[in-house]
């Protein structure tokens, strides 16, 4: 049985989110706090708590401040974010500061369900639109369009399955049981990926490949050349 909790000041939420769970994940339980305080309190009397659902605007705590507090005191607990905040600088700032996960909350039942699947399983989560398109203007990090595919085609075909796995939101541990790789080769291969690619992060990679169809380029590498 899994443990979760959602941190969030409006009853009404956190009793839909209790509703949600209970019908699509009737084998976890859910913990409910109204303040960083009370998730703090409730992080430290519960050893077995599996993630953590923290809202952004809680009355004792501003913004990120809230994560920055609970990875602080247990850096070891798994926390993703549930907010209406979309904004894509406040979802990349909450995966830089240790965050597993961003939903927004306008998520549909069945997407929530699914990113609470792949966050249990030890997966990353971030909204599809956030991988898949990121505006130009906000891409700073990662190389310019041209370039991206640059730096792919200098990535082996095993770090192009890699980033793959990267861009559906895998852990390490789960990348490596897909690819029936060691899991100290796959942070090898991770850190080619950054190092060929120019970023300095995950999060970073999985946007500079956000717009190519990786999985073509690898189909087109692995085709018998005629």
């Amino acid at each position: 049985m899994h443990t979760l909790m959602v941190a969030d000041d409006h009853p009404l939420f956190r009793e839909a989110i209790a509703a949600v769970i209970e019908a699509g994940l009737p084998a976890c339980r859910l913990l409910e706090a109204e303040s960083l305080a009370e998730a703090l309190h409730r992080a430290e009397a519960c050893e077995e708590l599996d993630l953590v659902l923290l809202d952004l605007d809680l009355p004792d705590a501003e913004g990120l401040a809230g994560l920055r507090a609970l990875r602080a005191a247990h850096p070891w607990l798994p926390i993703a974010i549930l907010s209406a905040d979309q904004e894509r600088r406040t979802i990349l700032d909450a995966i830089d500061l240790g965050a597993v996960g961003y939903i927004p909350k306008s998520t549909p039942r069945r997407e929530l369900l699914t990113a609470l699947a792949r966050l249990l399983e030890g997966q990353l989560y971030l909204p599809s639109d956030i991988i898949r398109r990121p505006p130009a203007a906000a891409r700073r990090a990662p190389p310019a369009d041209d370039d991206v595919r640059q730096h792919l085609a200098q990535l082996t075909d095993k770090q192009l399955e890699v980033l793959i796995c990267l861009t559906r939101g895998a852990s390490n541990k789960v990348i490596a049981r897909e690819l029936d790789i060691a899991e100290t080769t796959v942070k090898t291969h991770v850190s080619a990926i950054l190092r060929k690619l120019g970023v300095a992060g995950r999060v970073q990679a999985i946007l500079a490949a956000g717009e190519v169809d990786l999985e073509a380029l690898l189909a087109d590498r692995r085709e018998p050349s005629r």
